[in-house]
């Protein structure tokens, strides 16, 4: 039986992150990047396979960042994930920015995240469960011990995309859905302010 080796990437923010899992050791590559992680972001995978001696047939699962954040970013990062997992024929594991912030600090805790714009991402975990996730104000006063890139509480307690890596492990036994966009507000793309062009209809 081959070890448990989950390969889990995330663009979200700017950069491209990846963080290989191999029987309880991690290996990461995180390069800082405002735009081509699409193009970036599969050789980067490679690279990182190549490093540790390994190659795709040797994964046993997918793990991806499924936001919020960056809208192109994780439509990136979760249509490679599909498209490696069928390829691959292994699960793909979906795990928010928000509970992978969380991930390692001791509960209850909230994560606050930057979402730009005044706004701040905000999730409550207690021992009981995760609370809903929503979108506020960054002015909004938040009680409790704290965590995130919103906020000036307590500091990351690893890598994000390594704790999209650990929090995939302990999913991996079970069945789950496939990823999706984690989206907590609309995308900022307008329609377009030109008309539709007009159908003429065809002259015989």
């Amino acid at each position: 039986m081959r070890p448990e080796t989950i390969l889990a990437f995330d663009t979200s923010a700017a950069q491209c992150a990846a963080a290989l899992l191999c029987d309880g050791k991690i290996t990461l590559q995180i390069e800082p990047m405002d735009k081509g992680q699409a193009e970036r972001l599969v050789p980067l995978l490679t690279e990182l396979l190549a490093s540790q001696g390994l190659q795709w047939s040797d994964l046993t699962a997918i793990a991806v960042g499924t936001g919020p954040g960056n809208f192109t970013g994780v439509r990136i990062s979760v249509a490679t994930a599909r498209g490696l997992a069928l390829g691959l024929g292994i699960p793909a594991i979906g795990v928010t920015r928000l509970e992978a912030t969380a991930f390692g600090h001791p509960l209850p805790i909230t994560v606050v995240e930057d979402a730009r714009r005044g706004d701040v991402y905000v999730q409550g975990f207690t021992a009981a469960g995760p609370l809903p996730a929503y979108l506020a104000p960054a002015s909004d006063p938040i009680t409790g011990p704290q965590t995130g890139t919103g906020c000036d509480g307590l500091p990351e307690v690893m890598p994000l995309v390594e704790a999209i890596a650990r929090i995939a492990a302990s999913r991996s036994a079970s069945p789950q859905p496939r990823p999706a966009p984690f989206y907590l507000r609309g995308a900022d793309a307008a329609p377009p302010s030109d008309p539709p062009p007009r159908i003429l209809d065809a002259v015989l």
